[in-house]
């Protein structure tokens, strides 16, 4: 894996234990759960370091905005910066002052569009995106040919926001799983995005409902789209028994969710360490250290059988 060595500069053998180190973390929307649990583990972890001072703003998902937080932040003197992007596929600005400034730079959560080309003292902390939509794909197969449905089945899919290079692999994972000679007995009728959001994710569901097509489950890129479907499904009387629901990334509401019978698998992204292993190579990299350009923290399948695993667990 491609490694990265900063030079400490005459500032940094300046510094003693007494000066704080200042990171500024500018995060995609603040209004977003599971962010909320990644922005808070940051802050707690940040918290518990001597030493270190953490600057939290919501970019309230505007690029431009995003983008003058960094800037601002370069020119108020931190020492490195964390930025979870609004849009992943225009981070190149955003890389392209940070290294002209020299500040070090850590991308988290969301895979930024020149991950491949990051600068030197620039990094990535995230989980493999490959995994998440295979992992719950692939149990959502599994569970229609338990059910008898193997020969044939109709879904619907729900993407995030189609600017996030999240939901561009989350989908493509669920369409190389129904590809397979496995699972190719499923078959797409509708895919739409819904943004992330619970409230999209049930217009929209609700509107998929109103054209009477029979459907036996629904993929969603993430948990907030999948429990945005099942409210519609319930409150058009239909029984979460009959359909498989699958989500991404084990948030708690997803969880209760999941312990009411109501969805069938999510996969577990570790917001929190995510936050703590973005503060720690941003301090790696503000110190000189040698740090691992793209850091993956492993994503876990969740089902009712080890669902007691993670409860409470953010």
């Amino acid at each position: 894996m491609k490694k990265t060595l900063i030079v400490a500069g005459i500032a940094s053998l300046l510094s003693t234990a007494a000066m704080a180190e200042t990171i500024g973390a500018s995060i995609a929307r603040f209004d977003d759960n599971f962010l909320t649990v990644m922005r808070n583990g940051m802050v707690a972890y940040a918290d518990s370091l001597d030493g270190v001072e953490l600057q939290v703003e919501d970019a309230t998902d505007d690029v431009a905005k995003q983008l003058d937080q960094i800037n601002n932040f370069i020119a108020s003197g931190v020492d490195a910066i964390i930025v979870n992007a609004v849009d992943t596929s225009a981070t190149e600005a955003m890389s392209a002052a940070a290294a002209a400034a020299g500040v070090p730079l850590v991308y988290v959560n969301r895979q930024p569009i020149n991950v491949d080309s990051l600068p030197d003292n620039q990094a990535f902390v995230a989980s493999n995106e490959i995994e998440s939509g295979t992992l719950a794909a692939f149990e959502a197969c599994k569970l229609l040919r338990a059910a008898g449905k193997a020969g044939g089945a109709g879904g619907y899919l729900m993407m995030g926001q189609l600017s996030n290079q999240a939901a561009v692999q989350r989908t493509k994972d669920v369409d190389d799983v129904l590809g397979m000679d496995m699972c190719n007995f499923i078959s797409i009728i509708d895919r739409q995005t819904a943004n992330w959001s619970r409230d999209e994710a049930q217009d929209l569901m609700t509107n998929w409902l109103s054209s009477g097509e029979p459907f036996d489950v629904v993929f969603a890129n993430n948990d907030e789209m999948a429990i945005g479907a099942i409210q519609a499904m319930k409150a058009a009387g239909i029984s979460m028994e009959d359909v498989v629901v699958v989500g991404v990334d084990a948030t708690q509401d997803a969880l209760v969710a999941m312990q009411a019978g109501d969805l069938d698998a999510t996969v577990f992204q570790d917001a929190f360490g995510q936050g703590e292993g973005s503060v720690d190579a941003a301090l790696a990299l503000a110190r000189g250290e040698d740090v691992d350009q793209k850091v993956y923290i492993p994503f876990q399948l969740v089902t009712p059988a080890n669902l007691d695993q993670f409860l409470n667990r953010n």
